[in-house]
């Protein structure tokens, strides 16, 4: 090998890029540096090691689910106008958030009242109202945080991408809070993904790493032991001696295609995936492997009922990846089109036949992460893009609806049993301690042991709401 050769992989190919990796992970990078990739480590003592961070797509009825409105039933049929919450729709507070009222011919609005379509009961001894559709996650209630005061700003189905990345698809495309996460913190398990999507996924919502590079993309995990990736397994027969030969070609090909793209992201993506893959192969069917599990636990996660089965087998396998060490594991209840939540007619059997799927999965997770001792380490959160219209659209739906909705945290050294928020009398606005969806990110962060701030790239300034603002009222 030529000596400039041998200096340009040294300094600039992947020994040099292994090298810089090290000295970052192990704090030796150059602290009077402008800027420096993070080390891998907190910022600061963290109270949490991990997340799950569970996405319900198109739309969850708040009402029906963690904030009743009782209001709704009894003014049911009437204009917002012929209620005594007319005040709800004042200039100031539709200035504020934006909102159009849509009239009629007649200068009436078309959007009455709709009774809510199921009841609800208080949990747990903090007595916190949740929807009868939720009888489990219910029984949880002393385990949970639901800040009901959310608000976004994208009407239509981007805002999955809106709640993820923090910012309206129509900006362009930001990393979402698992690339952040990813980027963040080092590995706690080098056999495994730090980062893994379960669930189907659509374009707007596809990736997450973008200007951070596709490493930082999540791996897209099948709860399947015998093809838990895709290519994740050899075509046809191959030893492992030959396999391993195989990937040290092909380490040699990309060290040297690095000398002449030192700089190339996609190209180091792939490397690492490569790597990885590899190393998953034997690693992953093994957590999703659920015979050495007991029959109570696989009840307890709905696993036994067909309803229940393919969510709660997400669940365990979630339950399973985090105590091996994976940092940030999302799952996408019902995507498809504009998401299986999206019930602008229907309601009443949509949220019902949803909520089904859903509410044992999730509450048997929260019991087995506390029985375990991981809930103390791992953070749960059961979101979705915005809420649901008070009003009806057409006969028995809701339309979507920005300006007040709910989310659900646990664990992670965040209090259990605790409302934050509220919204008024009719489930319209957020009226009380409002949060922008980057003040759940900004909150998961923190526990984390991550400043947001700390974590910019070099001409990526974000704006002040794109970090938010930690949700001290639910914090431990």
């Amino acid at each position: 090998m030529h000596r400039r050769a041998f200096l340009a992989d040294l300094g600039h190919g992947f020994t040099g890029l292994a090298l810089a990796a090290m000295l970052h992970r192990d704090g030796r990078a150059d602290p009077a540096a402008p800027w420096a990739p993070p080390t891998g480590r907190p910022h600061f003592t963290p109270k949490a090691k991990s997340v799950i961070w569970l996405f319900m797509n198109g739309g969850v009825s708040h009402m029906e689910t963690f904030d009743p409105k009782p209001m709704l039933t009894k003014y049911a049929g009437k204009t917002i106008a012929e209620t005594p919450f007319a005040d709800t729709q004042n200039p100031a507070k539709l200035a504020l958030n934006r909102v159009t009222v849509v009239n009629d011919a007649n200068g009436q609005q078309r959007n009455r009242l709709y009774p809510l379509q199921v009841g609800s009961a208080r949990g747990g001894q903090s007595g916190i109202e949740v929807s009868d559709w939720l009888p489990h996650l219910r029984d949880r209630a002393d385990d949970l945080a639901v800040v009901r005061s959310m608000w976004t700003t994208d009407d239509n189905h981007g805002a999955q991408t809106q709640f993820h990345t923090g910012r309206h698809m129509l900006d362009g495309e930001y990393p979402t809070l698992g690339a952040w996460v990813h980027y963040g913190l080092g590995s706690l398990n080098d056999n495994l993904p730090q980062f893994v999507s379960m669930g189907r996924r659509e374009y707007w919502n596809l990736k997450d790493g973008h200007y951070l590079g596709p490493a930082h993309d999540a791996v897209p995990v099948r709860v399947d032991p015998a093809n838990p990736l895709d290519y994740g397994r050899p075509e046809g027969p191959i030893t492992e001696a030959e396999q391993r030969a195989g990937f040290a070609l092909t380490e040699r090909l990309n060290r040297l295609r690095g000398v002449e793209y030192p700089a190339d992201p996609a190209l180091d993506a792939r490397v690492r995936s490569y790597e990885l893959a590899f190393r998953m192969q034997r690693s992953l069917p093994e957590v999703l492997n659920f015979a050495a599990e007991t029959e109570e636990t696989k009840k307890l996660y709905g696993i036994d009922r067909a309803e229940t089965r393919e969510f709660g087998m997400q669940m365990l396998a979630a339950r399973r990846l985090v105590e091996r060490g994976v940092r940030f594991i999302q799952v996408q209840h019902g995507a498809g089109g504009a998401g299986v939540w999206d019930a602008h007619g229907g309601l009443k059997a949509n949220h019902q036949r949803n909520c089904l799927a859903v509410d044992k999965p999730v509450a048997g997770l929260l019991a087995d992460l506390k029985r375990t001792g991981l809930l103390r380490d791992t953070m749960v959160v059961f979101a979705t893009e915005f809420g649901r219209t008070p009003g009806t659209q057409g006969a028995d739906g809701r339309d979507h609806h920005v300006y007040g909705f709910s989310v659900a945290l646990a664990g992670g050294g965040l209090k259990g049993g605790v409302v934050h928020g509220a919204t008024d009398e009719i489930g319209f606005h957020a009226v009380e301690d409002r949060h922008y969806v980057t003040d759940v990110h900004a909150t998961i962060l923190h526990q984390l042991g991550l400043d947001s701030r700390r974590l910019e790239v070099p001409g990526r300034k974000r704006l002040d709401i794109d970090h938010g603002a930690p949700i001290r009222a639910i914090i431990a």
